[in-house]
């Protein structure tokens, strides 16, 4: 804009300077003076009221110029009114214009302020209806949770006679190792269902984590081992790669356990037959975001995380539903196949690790779900291998 009124200031000042020469030239002829309407114009362009004074200043001395040259006798009173016409009609033109390029100024002014209004609106309509669905959740949760309380109180009783049927089951004579593996696996897992279940009656919500440093073998393998039997029920391969001399994982073992059942729970429901499900496991650098999320949370953390990545050749995720992922009782399981709580409770226990959860998915590619933890090198243990 600055260098757009230079140019129409130069515009003036040599549409000026021109008429100043003819009047010069042709000093009888006060139709040149009118000239100086243009250079007014111009300047009225630029909105300063100051410049405006000296060009309707300069075009009135320049118009009365012509008054010092000679003239025939009984020209010079007739000269005068007639200049004096000139000098009104640049006065009349300045304020005209001054006002009209002013009246522009308010109302770009006041288009601006409206368009400002009309964005904080919108921007307070989007907080008031984001507002609306937070509530909208924590209403639905609350129901869920009186609800879920309800029917963990009911269902207690029976687990655990089932826990002491399986007990006993276990010390019957004939028993052998195969079968003594499986009762164990799940008197292990009736024992974290009634730890859930007293979780839930203490409290609507859930119960805090309470991580400790772990190797990352004890955090990952008791929930493949769960799953194992379902993914080769649907002929599933699944492959496991945990690289020895792992870092130690911040991560509490029933809750990871929880979230890791959910992850292999879903990529078995997206997974047709003959496809696989990989889990792999690696540790990095954290980034400075990590770095002071674990922290918060982490007791001596290293400047490093754990990625559990947990990947499928299932059906994938198309853009719009991957948005909502992770949004609670969003699913797109069938009715009575899924609660849309999983990748929300699993990602919330995450966060409370320190961690995060990220998903990828594309449409008929398939699905990555990444797992971060805090890690902590463990140094001794490395300094034992190299020996």
């Amino acid at each position: 804009m600055l260098k757009q009124h230079r140019i129409v200031l130069a515009i003036a000042g040599a549409v000026f300077l021109a008429i100043v020469v003819l009047e010069m030239a042709a000093p009888a002829n006060v139709v040149a003076a009118y000239g100086f309407v243009l250079p007014i114009l111009l300047v009225a362009t630029v909105r300063s009221r100051k410049l405006m004074l000296a060009t309707v200043l300069a075009c009135i001395v320049a118009t009365y110029i012509g008054l010092m040259q000679p003239t025939k006798p009984g020209r010079f009173q007739s000269s005068v009114i007639n200049r004096s016409v000139v000098a009104g009609v640049l006065l009349v033109v300045a304020y005209i214009g001054m006002t009209w390029e002013e009246r522009k100024t308010r109302e770009a002014a006041a288009r601006a302020a409206l368009a400002r209004e009309t964005e904080n609106l919108l921007k307070a309509n989007t907080q008031l209806v984001d507002a609306k669905d937070q509530l909208n959740r924590s209403e639905r949760l609350a129901a869920v949770g009186q609800l879920v309380a309800s029917v963990a109180h009911e269902i207690g009783t029976p687990l655990h006679s089932i826990a002491w049927h399986v007990q006993a089951l276990a010390e019957e004579p004939g028993v052998t190792p195969e079968m003594k593996k499986r009762v164990t696996v799940i008197d292990e897992q009736l024992t974290r269902v009634v730890r859930i279940i007293q979780d839930l009656l203490s409290s609507t919500r859930q119960r805090q984590p309470e991580p400790a440093w772990l190797p990352v073998e004890q955090v990952i393998r008791p929930a493949v081992v769960l799953m194992e039997p379902a993914f080769h029920a649907k002929e599933i391969t699944v492959t496991v790669d945990i690289p020895d001399a792992l870092p130690l994982i911040w991560a509490d073992a029933e809750k990871m356990h929880q979230v890791l059942v959910n992850v292999f729970a879903n990529a078995l429901a997206a997974t047709p037959p003959q496809g696989t499900v990989s889990v792999s496991v690696e540790y990095r650098a954290s980034s400075s975001e990590e770095f002071d999320r674990g922290r918060l949370v982490a007791d001596a953390m290293s400047p490093l995380v754990i990625a559990i990545k947990v990947m499928d050749t299932g059906c994938g995720m198309p853009e719009a539903d991957m948005q909502k992922a992770f949004e609670p009782f969003f699913t797109t399981k069938a009715v009575g196949k899924g609660t849309g709580l999983g990748l929300f409770l699993s990602r919330e226990t995450v966060l409370a690790h320190g961690g995060g959860l990220l998903l990828e998915s594309e449409t008929g590619r398939g699905t990555t779900v990444t797992v971060t933890l805090p890690g902590l090198k463990n140094e001794p243990t490395h300094v034992a291998e190299k020996t």
